[in-house]
């Protein structure tokens, strides 16, 4: 399994039945494709559109249909369309239960880094800065480390800040941590890694939860996630 799919499979577990959430641009709109039938939610799209469903069968996307990544998307039986005005109006209202989001940075105070590097072309800020101060529970999803090998997991963020001590769970394709008023916590281990890989390629501090420090002793069998 590769650590797109796993990061994939683990996020659409937060994820409950009633939910009103928001994908973010990128590696989250793929969760549209994952979520159980038996789960019934809303996803909104800050581009005006609350029901949005599965990507569309090959040669029927509907070219005035899209997300606010601009990716052909469809929607569902009850699906509403609405201007930005409303959109925003959900989400600084705090009516979005969940938004998942990706990350290029988080600190270990929860600080999320995502919206730009500086000297790269960007189209513009996007709606991430809303959404971290108005949604109920930000979850950021994303790779454990760059293309050089290098935690992008930090004591301090290094690109310019989305939002401050707002992350409260953030999934990579090794490990699952919690923010809270104690600090950073390692909550689960992504199955065939090791606790010891993830503390070499973290750079944030963070403190271990119980139940994956009584199987300290046995490192290099992972704790089976929960």
């Amino acid at each position: 399994m590769d650590s797109r799919t796993k990061i994939i499979k683990r996020a659409v577990q937060e994820i409950q039945n009633g939910m009103n959430v928001n994908l973010g641009i990128g590696m989250p709109t793929l969760l549209a494709n994952e979520i159980p039938d038996e789960i019934q939610v809303l996803l909104q799209s800050e581009n005006g559109l609350l029901g949005i469903g599965p990507y569309p069968v090959e040669g029927s996307e509907d070219p005035d249909l899209i997300n606010a990544g601009k990716e052909t998307v469809t929607a569902v039986i009850g699906g509403s369309f609405f201007d930005s005005a409303e959109s925003f109006a959900m989400i600084r209202g705090g009516h979005i239960d969940l938004a998942i989001l990706g990350g290029m940075e988080v600190s270990e105070q929860g600080d999320l880094a995502n919206w730009m590097i500086p000297g790269k072309m960007i189209k513009g800020m996007g709606g991430a800065m809303d959404l971290v101060n108005g949604a109920k529970r930000i979850v950021v999803i994303m790779e454990h480390t760059n293309k050089y090998n290098e935690s992008k997991i930090k004591k301090n963020c290094t690109l310019p800040l989305t939002g401050q001590k707002v992350v409260h769970r953030l999934i990579t394709d090794l490990a699952v941590f919690d923010f809270t008023s104690e600090g950073m916590i390692l909550k689960e281990i992504q199955e065939g890694v090791t606790l010891d890989e993830v503390i070499e390629k973290t750079e944030a501090s963070f403190t271990i939860s119980t139940h994956l420090m009584n199987d300290k002793n046995d490192r290099q069998k992972a704790p089976s996630l929960v």
